[in-house]
């Protein structure tokens, strides 16, 4: 049976069928960013691990899939459609277009630093720190922010971040035990 609804569902339609209980919806972002915002009653499948847990996911009702801005969720339906899901929609804009349309977001007790602000401030750390190393120490510190700007440049360029995988691991960034990036590659990509 081929899907007759559009691939993309709009923040205030989705919205309506959650308040009538029409639809299961599936949040592909990892689990910080849950931790930080969600659609309460969402369930949390990062995408990384949705090949892994797709028995888990209803075929009973429509299937919604959601992500920060959409592009993750784009690939979620396309990784469901291809294990033959038929009703499946992603949410268009992610929970970036939901908030602006002032729909209500839920929030984790645990308070959590977002990850990519984490990158960023041992990224600039690291610059600083070469700097002044190579200023004070021995100028060959300066390789220490050609370092960490060969890593800006090929996480910018790749999509691909190591520092962002590393700052997973670490036991702040656990959240019921489950790691931020629970496959080992985290993404940049929104």
């Amino acid at each position: 049976m081929k899907n007759t609804s559009p691939p993309t569902i709009t923040p205030h339609d989705l919205k309506s069928r959650l308040d009538r209980g029409e639809c299961y919806l599936v949040d592909v972002r990892e689990p910080v960013e849950h931790a930080e915002e969600h659609i309460t009653g969402s369930r949390l499948i990062p995408l990384g691990e949705l090949e892994k847990q797709i028995n888990e996911i209803s075929r009973d009702e429509p299937l919604i899939v959601m992500c920060r801005s959409g592009k993750r969720g784009g690939q979620a339906m396309e990784k469901l459609q291809s294990q033959g899901f038929t009703n499946v929609q992603n949410l268009e804009g992610g929970i970036l277009a939901w908030k602006e349309a002032g729909h209500p977001v839920g929030r984790a007790d645990k308070k959590v630093f977002p990850l990519m602000q984490q990158v960023q401030l041992v990224i600039g750390l690291g610059v600083l720190t070469g700097v002044v190393l190579s200023l004070t120490v021995h100028p060959n510190w300066v390789f220490l922010s050609a370092f960490f700007g060969a890593g800006l440049i090929f996480a910018g360029s790749t999509g691909w971040c190591g520092m962002a995988i590393l700052m997973s691991k670490m036991p702040w960034n656990r959240i019921n035990g489950q790691s931020l990036c629970n496959t080992g590659s985290c993404s940049t990509s929104k």
